[in-house]
């Protein structure tokens, strides 16, 4: 006769796998848009401020925006700790594939069970491919994330089982976004590393440290990988600010420097395509649609393209875009949020640019 335990652990279990596969079945509905019937069980991010849900909440750093106006358009207007007035790329990103609407941060200490099944965020603003980009802010590293996606495997594993946990690892989509601060700031501001580096032998460590994660993350089961480049950072409002001179034009060193990246990675993406034939490698061009909203802006229904919404929209980042700053009402119009990440209408546009052609490249 089963003890009261045994009954009880059954139940769990039970409810669990009904859990799963009802989400399975809603997932396999809304994603009927996909390559050969393909189902998504899950998505995973990993990267910086762009696709942060709000797993800086939970560290110590002063790179958080877990504070108004931040989230002002998000669901019920509240602060989640996303960089924007409301959803980020991570978020809309497993809407595409069918997955959910809202991608949760990992370290959310009230995430529960379903939103592991079906993805979560390993982001953390600040990030980048240089380990001293997030040791500078003292955020979650790329190492860092990978360490909690091995966490992340165990606690599914212990959940569902084994074999469930193979299936949600191996048939899921795993988005990569980072970079940008890694020249925005970094170079550009730590004299450290400009000693060391000139642009082409930093974007060859940049690069190399790329590889180097793409590696193993693949070694820890993920398949359908697709890796963002660096967009125009030298067109965000901060730098323009910085350091583009009384007019304010786009930096064209940080945009070199960028693009000069950006060849590196696509190349690397086909490399490691034909190293592991049973893996998808999908470059993610992110450059060249960004440049294109920002100099044909009235063709995607946008004003303002280099100031952000909040304050002055110069300078205007993190804390330094608080409760007692202004913002516009006419965010739709707005290229820019804050001085440095896009608004969540910017996001949609670019994601769709930027991912629509691409999604069947990950089956």
């Amino acid at each position: 006769m089963k003890s009261l335990f045994q009954m009880l652990l059954s139940l769990r279990l039970q409810i669990i796998y009904f859990c799963y596969f009802i989400a399975i079945i809603l997932q396999h509905v809304s994603s009927k848009s996909l390559p050969n019937n393909e189902t998504v069980p899950a998505v995973f991010v990993f990267g910086d401020s762009i696709v942060d849900p709000g797993n800086n909440n939970y560290i110590n750093t002063i790179v958080k925006c877990n504070f108004p106006p931040y989230g002002r358009d998000f669901d019920g207007g509240i602060p989640t700790g996303r960089f924007s007035n409301g959803l980020v790329p991570s978020d809309i990103i497993a809407e595409k594939f069918g997955v959910k609407k809202v991608l949760p941060a990992y370290l959310d200490p009230n995430i529960q069970l379903q939103d592991l099944l079906t993805g979560v965020s390993f982001a953390s603003g600040g990030a980048g491919y240089d380990p001293l980009t997030s040791q500078i802010m003292f955020v979650k590293s790329l190492s860092d994330q990978l360490d909690m996606f091995k966490e992340y495997k165990k606690k599914v594993e212990e959940a569902v089982g084994e074999k469930k946990r193979e299936e949600i690892v191996s048939k899921s989509i795993y988005i990569v976004c980072i970079g940008s601060d890694d020249i925005a700031n970094t170079y550009a501001q730590t004299p450290f590393r400009r000693i060391q580096y000139d642009i082409p032998s930093y974007t060859d460590f940049l690069l190399s440290e790329a590889s180097k994660f793409l590696q193993e993350l693949y070694g820890l089961g993920g398949r359908r990988i697709g890796v963002f480049s660096i967009p125009a950072i030298g067109c965000v409002p901060s730098q323009r600010t910085i350091n583009g001179g009384k007019h304010r034009e786009c930096l064209n060193s940080s945009n070199q420097a960028a693009q000069l990246f950006n060849s590196k990675l696509f190349f690397k993406m086909k490399a490691l395509g034909k190293e592991h034939s049973d893996a998808r490698f999908v470059y993610l061009d992110s450059y060249n649609p960004f440049v294109d909203i920002i100099q044909n802006a009235s063709k995607y229904g946008f004003n303002e393209i280099d100031k952000g919404c909040c304050g002055t929209g110069d300078i205007e980042v993190g804390i330094l875009c608080n409760p007692l700053m202004n913002t516009c009402s006419n965010r739709s119009d707005y290229v820019f949020w804050d001085s440095y990440h896009p608004t969540e209408k910017t996001y949609y546009v670019l994601s769709s640019l930027v991912l629509d052609n691409k999604i069947k490249d990950f089956f």
